[in-house]
């Protein structure tokens, strides 16, 4: 079953790593403008890159999101797409090496194909 759908709010149709932006905006149903300025005040508060991990972090548990590690569920490979089919309810922002994807309801919200991405910690509400 393919648990990926296209997701891309940034207004100019880009792809210019933005991803926190894009998985925090479908997160908390918000536009892309919303969030980076949100994410932006947020970085200017903190005095970093509204990109930089623990900016989004603070960002999202002013939101009402707790972090958690990845159960791996003792296999070898625990991708995305494993997630998805282990976490079908419910909304999560999966923190992948170098990228930052939204899971809702068992589907994976992306600009592209990142199922086989192996996520590190996640975010949940």
């Amino acid at each position: 079953m393919n648990r990926w759908k296209l997701y891309n709010p940034n207004p100019r149709g880009s792809n210019v790593g933005d991803c926190t932006v894009r998985a925090i905006s479908k997160a908390l149903n918000q536009d892309w403008e919303t969030t980076y300025a949100g994410l932006s005040f947020m970085g200017f508060s903190l005095s970093d890159m509204p990109s930089a991990n623990h900016v989004w972090s603070a960002y999202l548990r002013r939101k009402g999101f707790r972090r958690h590690l990845v159960d791996d569920h003792n296999q070898d490979i625990y991708t995305v797409r494993d997630f998805c089919e282990d976490n079908p309810k419910g909304t999560y922002i999966l923190a992948i090496d170098g990228h930052v994807v939204c899971v809702q309801d068992g589907y994976y919200w992306d600009s592209w194909d990142s199922g086989n991405e192996i996520p590190i910690y996640y975010w949940e509400r």
